[in-house]
């Protein structure tokens, strides 16, 4: 028995693609939203697996909020790009299995370690 935990973050950032022709190319804006899912396969007596507010305060302190992106990672900051480095950096200290970087409500990038 196994359970999958979602959490979501939002933060504003302005970023550009580099290497790309079109209109990303230039810089520009999004309200992005990580969305964090964990796997969890125990619960304790109150009936939880893992507290959603310490991960909450950890996707707070990790998203570059109100900044831009290419000054920030020394990779060109793709939703791709974004959802593989959170995931990278969430696997430290939480069970993640998959992180999804969504750049508007409708066009999104997910990233899962292949089991």
């Amino acid at each position: 028995m196994s359970w999958q935990l979602v959490v979501k973050q939002k933060f504003s950032a302005a970023h550009f693609l580099e290497n790309y022709k079109g209109k990303c190319e230039k810089m520009h804006g999004h309200t992005f939203e990580l969305e964090v899912f964990l796997r969890t396969s125990e619960l304790d007596k109150s009936g939880i697996s893992i507290d959603f507010g310490p991960v909450k305060d950890f996707l707070r302190g990790l998203v570059p909020d109100h900044k831009v992106l290419n000054e920030v990672y020394d990779f060109s900051p793709s939703a791709e790009n974004l959802a593989r480095y959170f995931f990278q950096r969430i696997k430290d200290t939480y069970p993640v299995v998959k992180v999804i970087v969504w750049e508007s409500e409708d066009a999104g990038a997910a990233y899962a370690e292949d089991q």
